[in-house]
């Protein structure tokens, strides 16, 4: 999807402008084509994400970027067991933590 087409369906979804998700994450359509980022960087959150999953330590991840804070990360950690156990919990009877 080239970029006119992609800020067109930003557009659609209501995402002309910057979103602040947390303390430390954005999704901002001029930057990163509106995908989550740290904010200040073009670093993005799922990136982060799936070092953390493939087992990479946060302490890795301050070093590879240095312009990241600790609790930025731990921020995207916290958001996306959110979003899992908030999408999931009624699909099984399961209960939140």
């Amino acid at each position: 999807m080239n970029y006119q087409m992609e800020r067109k369906v930003h557009e659609k979804k209501g995402l002309k402008r910057r979103h602040k998700i947390g303390r430390f994450i954005v999704s901002d359509p001029e930057i990163c084509h509106g995908k989550l980022t740290f904010t200040g960087t073009r670093i993005l959150v799922r990136t982060v994400l799936a070092y953390l999953a493939s087992g990479k330590s946060v302490d890795w991840i301050l070093t590879e970027w240095p312009q990241l804070l600790r609790e930025a990360v731990e921020e995207a950690m916290r958001l996306a067991a959110k979003t899992l156990i908030d999408r999931f919990i009624g699909v099984n009877g399961g209960t939140s933590m």
